[in-house]
């Protein structure tokens, strides 16, 4: 599902809410969601999942087209663990 789709249904599920508002409810929620993990806090929908920041520490990779050593600089990557009623809805093949 893609955003433009998610803001379509949404907009079909609440009639009184306009497709442009629902474009600005959804863009307005991603934008929090990213400002705080951008702040390094962990975000926590209960019964959805948690999104944190995982450390990866610096290393040496490689290359791929010569080989050359590469040093990789240390990172923080998003990470997004499934609660366990989205992960029953989703063994369960459930909408």
């Amino acid at each position: 599902m893609t955003k433009s789709e998610l803001i379509a249904q949404l907009a079909e599920r609440f009639p009184q809410l306009v497709a442009k508002d629902a474009d600005y409810a959804v863009k307005m929620i991603l934008d929090a969601m990213v400002d705080a993990l951008a702040r390094g806090d962990r975000i926590e929908i209960r019964g959805f999942g948690s999104f944190a920041l995982n450390y990866r520490p610096p290393r040496v990779g490689r290359n791929p087209k010569s080989g050359d050593k590469v040093l990789v600089p240390e990172k923080y990557v998003p990470h997004f663990k499934a609660g366990k009623e989205l992960r029953e809805r989703v063994d369960l093949g459930e909408s």
